[in-house]
């Protein structure tokens, strides 16, 4: 058990306001790492940092200025950063024939650029440092469709971020700096809460997927232990499908 503690480690999660993102905050304070919880909502955040302890930045990660911040501000509180979860990210639900190309680059902007330019502020950091371990947090829809769910600039984004995660794995590895992805299936989210309690939704995800449910916000624990922590220090460039069998069919 001893590979998956995080107790001396200082890590970043974006995104954290909400679902997912407050979910792997909690997960790593649990385990005794320090965390720099990242987000747009001031409110929620603050929040959070009352029940869990987490340093609150209010972030927009799509704003350079605001990703140096971000990074300052956790070297300062802690001087240093071992680990990094890129949470963050949006889409939309629209028709490829109508997602308007200004809809479809703001989705990679904030799914991919911006998660590449905290990795890369960060991953300088780690390499100087010689460890570190960055977890990106994917989609099943990086690698299969989204249809007959209509999603043409999230599935695409999260394909990006499959592959830049195999890229900056490979280019970093001999440098001690370990780059993972989580590739959640459905999962309650802010992005999925539409499907929860609709009887369509819910008969597509019982029907397509073997294990015939949505997941449940606990089973993403494990995946980030192994991933943030030494448990993996063999493992790089690789992406963690937990979907329920999903992908596997």
């Amino acid at each position: 058990m001893a590979q998956y503690d995080v107790a001396d480690r200082s890590a970043i999660v974006t995104g954290a306001s909400s679902g997912l993102g407050r979910r792997f905050v909690q997960v790593l304070r649990d385990a005794g790492a320090e965390v720099v919880a990242a987000a747009r909502r001031t409110d929620r955040l603050e929040a959070l940092a009352a029940e869990t302890g987490a340093v609150p930045v209010t972030a927009d990660v799509s704003d350079p200025e605001d990703v140096d911040r971000l990074v300052a501000t956790t070297l300062e509180r802690f001087g240093r950063v071992d680990v990094l979860v890129n949470n963050a990210g949006i889409g939309t639900t629209v028709p490829a024939e109508d997602e308007p190309i200004e809809e479809f680059c703001r989705v990679f902007d904030v799914n991919v650029t911006s998660l590449f330019r905290l990795s890369q502020a960060v991953g300088r950091h780690m390499l100087a440092a010689g460890r570190g371990s960055i977890v990106n947090v994917a989609s099943i829809l990086g690698l299969v469709a989204s249809a007959p769910i209509k999603q043409a600039g999230y599935a695409a984004s999260k394909g990006a971020v499959v592959n830049l995660t195999r890229e900056l794995g490979c280019q970093w590895a001999r440098k001690g700096v370990r780059v993972n992805a989580i590739a959640p299936g459905w999962f309650p989210s802010e992005m999925t809460q539409h499907m929860f309690g609709d009887e369509r939704s819910e008969e597509f995800v019982r029907r397509n997927c073997p294990m015939g449910r949505f997941g449940t916000e606990t089973e993403l624990d494990g995946a980030l232990l192994f991933l943030a922590g030494d448990a993996s220090t063999y493992v790089t460039g690789h992406v963690l499908v937990v979907d329920g069998g999903y992908t596997a069919q």
